[in-house]
Protein backbone atom coordinates (compact mmCIF):
# COMPACT_ATOMS: atom_id res chain seq x y z
CA UNK A 1 0.00 0.00 0.00
CA UNK A 2 1.15 3.69 -0.50
CA UNK A 3 0.36 6.96 0.42
CA UNK A 4 -0.78 9.48 -2.34
CA UNK A 5 -2.23 12.65 -1.83
CA UNK A 6 -3.38 11.68 1.85
CA UNK A 7 -5.12 8.57 0.45
CA UNK A 8 -3.89 4.74 1.00
CA UNK A 9 -3.28 3.47 -2.54
CA UNK A 10 -2.26 -0.03 -3.64
CA UNK A 11 -0.37 -1.03 -6.16
CA UNK A 12 -3.66 -1.75 -8.97
CA UNK A 13 -4.80 2.19 -8.35
CA UNK A 14 -0.84 3.17 -8.51
CA UNK A 15 -1.18 1.73 -12.03
CA UNK A 16 -4.51 3.33 -12.71
CA UNK A 17 -3.18 6.64 -11.57
CA UNK A 18 0.21 6.45 -13.93
CA UNK A 19 -1.27 4.77 -17.13
CA UNK A 20 -1.13 6.68 -20.31
CA UNK A 21 -1.68 6.64 -23.69
CA UNK A 22 1.77 6.67 -25.72
CA UNK A 23 2.07 7.35 -29.38
CA UNK A 24 5.56 7.32 -29.96
CA UNK A 25 7.45 4.43 -29.97
CA UNK A 26 10.69 2.53 -29.24
CA UNK A 27 11.34 0.24 -32.40
CA UNK A 28 12.45 -2.21 -29.67
CA UNK A 29 9.59 -5.72 -29.79
CA UNK A 30 8.75 -6.55 -26.37
CA UNK A 31 9.43 -9.30 -24.69
CA UNK A 32 6.91 -12.61 -24.99
CA UNK A 33 6.59 -13.46 -21.60
CA UNK A 34 4.71 -9.42 -21.43
CA UNK A 35 3.05 -10.08 -24.19
CA UNK A 36 1.64 -13.15 -22.87
CA UNK A 37 0.97 -11.21 -19.51
CA UNK A 38 -0.87 -8.53 -21.22
CA UNK A 39 -3.20 -11.42 -23.29
CA UNK A 40 -3.51 -12.91 -19.91
CA UNK A 41 -5.29 -9.56 -18.71
CA UNK A 42 -7.44 -9.34 -21.75
CA UNK A 43 -8.77 -12.56 -21.39
CA UNK A 44 -9.88 -12.03 -18.00
CA UNK A 45 -11.52 -9.01 -18.07
CA UNK A 46 -15.49 -8.63 -18.08
CA UNK A 47 -17.80 -9.56 -21.47
CA UNK A 48 -21.22 -8.99 -21.35
CA UNK A 49 -22.92 -12.12 -20.04
CA UNK A 50 -19.73 -14.09 -19.61
CA UNK A 51 -19.75 -14.95 -23.52
CA UNK A 52 -16.01 -14.22 -23.87
CA UNK A 53 -16.59 -13.64 -27.61
CA UNK A 54 -13.59 -11.24 -28.57
CA UNK A 55 -10.85 -12.61 -30.69
CA UNK A 56 -7.31 -11.40 -30.08
CA UNK A 57 -5.30 -11.11 -33.77
CA UNK A 58 -1.46 -10.32 -32.65
CA UNK A 59 0.31 -9.16 -35.36
CA UNK A 60 4.38 -8.75 -35.17
CA UNK A 61 4.81 -8.85 -38.93
CA UNK A 62 6.25 -5.48 -39.81
CA UNK A 63 5.49 -5.74 -43.32
CA UNK A 64 1.46 -6.63 -42.71
CA UNK A 65 1.26 -3.52 -40.15
CA UNK A 66 2.39 -1.29 -42.17
CA UNK A 67 0.28 -1.99 -45.17
CA UNK A 68 -2.83 -1.91 -42.33
CA UNK A 69 -1.69 1.09 -41.05
CA UNK A 70 -1.52 3.15 -44.16
CA UNK A 71 -4.59 1.16 -45.38
CA UNK A 72 -6.76 2.56 -41.72
CA UNK A 73 -4.87 5.89 -42.43
CA UNK A 74 -6.53 6.49 -45.69
CA UNK A 75 -9.69 5.54 -44.73
CA UNK A 76 -9.80 7.69 -41.31
CA UNK A 77 -10.48 10.81 -42.02
CA UNK A 78 -11.04 12.44 -38.51
CA UNK A 79 -12.44 16.33 -38.18
CA UNK A 80 -11.63 16.59 -34.24
CA UNK A 81 -8.30 18.84 -34.06
CA UNK A 82 -9.90 22.53 -34.93
CA UNK A 83 -9.45 25.20 -32.35
CA UNK A 84 -9.32 23.06 -28.79
CA UNK A 85 -11.14 20.10 -29.86
CA UNK A 86 -7.51 18.09 -30.40
CA UNK A 87 -6.91 14.54 -29.05
CA UNK A 88 -3.09 14.96 -27.80
CA UNK A 89 -1.13 18.22 -27.99
CA UNK A 90 2.06 16.58 -26.10
CA UNK A 91 1.39 13.16 -28.25
CA UNK A 92 -0.61 14.39 -31.91
CA UNK A 93 -3.08 11.43 -33.04
CA UNK A 94 -3.90 11.24 -36.53
CA UNK A 95 -6.80 13.02 -35.82
CA UNK A 96 -4.87 16.34 -34.68
CA UNK A 97 -1.82 15.63 -37.46
CA UNK A 98 -2.69 15.14 -41.05
CA UNK A 99 1.40 14.64 -41.44
CA UNK A 100 1.28 11.51 -39.70
CA UNK A 101 0.98 8.86 -42.17
CA UNK A 102 0.76 5.58 -40.03
CA UNK A 103 -2.49 4.64 -38.14
CA UNK A 104 -0.31 2.30 -35.80
CA UNK A 105 2.37 4.98 -34.63
CA UNK A 106 5.01 2.22 -36.14
CA UNK A 107 4.17 0.38 -32.76
CA UNK A 108 5.62 -3.48 -33.78
CA UNK A 109 2.99 -5.25 -31.66
CA UNK A 110 -0.45 -4.85 -33.11
CA UNK A 111 -3.43 -6.67 -31.40
CA UNK A 112 -6.62 -6.40 -33.43
CA UNK A 113 -9.85 -7.56 -31.22
CA UNK A 114 -12.76 -8.91 -33.41
CA UNK A 115 -16.05 -9.21 -31.86
CA UNK A 116 -19.70 -10.50 -33.22
CA UNK A 117 -21.26 -8.33 -35.70
CA UNK A 118 -24.58 -8.93 -34.38
CA UNK A 119 -23.82 -8.94 -30.76
CA UNK A 120 -25.29 -5.30 -28.92
CA UNK A 121 -22.17 -5.31 -26.61
CA UNK A 122 -19.11 -6.41 -28.84
CA UNK A 123 -17.80 -2.62 -28.75
CA UNK A 124 -17.84 -2.60 -25.39
CA UNK A 125 -16.55 -6.15 -24.44
CA UNK A 126 -13.69 -4.93 -26.75
CA UNK A 127 -13.50 -1.90 -24.67
CA UNK A 128 -12.82 -3.20 -21.42
CA UNK A 129 -10.27 -6.02 -22.44
CA UNK A 130 -8.10 -2.97 -24.18
CA UNK A 131 -8.25 -1.43 -20.71
CA UNK A 132 -7.35 -4.62 -19.00
CA UNK A 133 -4.47 -4.58 -21.20
CA UNK A 134 -3.18 -1.26 -21.21
CA UNK A 135 -3.03 -1.32 -17.13
CA UNK A 136 -1.02 -4.77 -17.98
CA UNK A 137 1.23 -3.36 -19.98
CA UNK A 138 2.25 -0.22 -17.86
CA UNK A 139 2.46 -2.37 -14.95
CA UNK A 140 5.10 -4.21 -17.21
CA UNK A 141 6.44 -0.80 -18.36
CA UNK A 142 4.94 -1.28 -21.62
CA UNK A 143 3.68 1.63 -23.84
CA UNK A 144 0.24 1.24 -25.33
CA UNK A 145 -2.36 3.32 -27.41
CA UNK A 146 -6.10 2.24 -28.16
CA UNK A 147 -7.59 3.26 -31.44
CA UNK A 148 -10.77 2.38 -32.44
CA UNK A 149 -12.77 2.19 -35.98
CA UNK A 150 -10.97 -0.90 -35.98
CA UNK A 151 -12.43 -2.22 -39.48
CA UNK A 152 -11.18 0.65 -41.52
CA UNK A 153 -8.01 -1.37 -41.35
CA UNK A 154 -9.45 -3.95 -43.92
CA UNK A 155 -11.02 -1.92 -45.42
CA UNK A 156 -9.07 -2.87 -49.15
CA UNK A 157 -8.71 -5.82 -51.31
CA UNK A 158 -4.98 -6.53 -48.66
CA UNK A 159 -7.04 -6.15 -45.63
CA UNK A 160 -9.73 -8.83 -46.92
CA UNK A 161 -7.09 -11.06 -48.00
CA UNK A 162 -5.28 -11.12 -44.17
CA UNK A 163 -8.53 -11.52 -42.76
CA UNK A 164 -8.63 -15.20 -45.12
CA UNK A 165 -5.62 -15.40 -43.85
CA UNK A 166 -5.80 -15.20 -40.46
CA UNK A 167 -9.02 -17.01 -40.26
CA UNK A 168 -11.31 -14.60 -38.74
CA UNK A 169 -15.08 -15.94 -39.23
CA UNK A 170 -17.36 -13.84 -41.65
CA UNK A 171 -19.47 -13.13 -38.53
CA UNK A 172 -16.88 -10.91 -37.03
CA UNK A 173 -15.60 -7.86 -37.28
CA UNK A 174 -12.38 -5.96 -36.52
CA UNK A 175 -13.34 -3.33 -33.40
CA UNK A 176 -10.34 -1.87 -32.19
CA UNK A 177 -6.27 -2.13 -32.51
CA UNK A 178 -4.75 -1.77 -29.29
CA UNK A 179 -0.69 -1.15 -30.07
CA UNK A 180 1.81 -1.91 -27.55
CA UNK A 181 5.96 -0.83 -27.36
CA UNK A 182 8.28 0.41 -25.45
CA UNK A 183 7.95 4.46 -25.10
CA UNK A 184 10.72 6.21 -27.19
CA UNK A 185 13.48 6.42 -25.34
CA UNK A 186 14.32 10.23 -24.30
CA UNK A 187 10.57 10.81 -23.79
CA UNK A 188 9.15 11.66 -20.72
CA UNK A 189 6.09 10.03 -18.97
CA UNK A 190 2.67 11.60 -20.78
CA UNK A 191 1.68 14.25 -18.21
CA UNK A 192 -1.73 13.72 -17.07
CA UNK A 193 -4.62 16.11 -17.66
CA UNK A 194 -5.93 17.88 -14.70
CA UNK A 195 -8.93 15.62 -13.34
CA UNK A 196 -12.39 17.01 -13.71
CA UNK A 197 -14.00 15.81 -10.10
CA UNK A 198 -16.87 17.90 -11.10
CA UNK A 199 -18.30 15.10 -13.11
CA UNK A 200 -19.05 12.86 -9.95
CA UNK A 201 -22.67 13.47 -8.65
CA UNK A 202 -23.10 12.24 -5.70
CA UNK A 203 -26.83 11.88 -3.91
Amino acid sequence: MLEEGGLTVNEVMKTIVHRRTVRRFDKRQIEEDALEQILKAGLYAPSAGGRQSVIFAVCQDETVNERLEKIKRANSRPHMAEGEKYVSREQPSIADDPNITDAFYHAPTVITMFAPKGFLFSPEDCAAAAENMMLAADSLGIGSCYTGQGWTAFAAPYGQEILRKWGIRKDYYAVIQLLLEYPRKGDSHPMPKERRTDRILRF
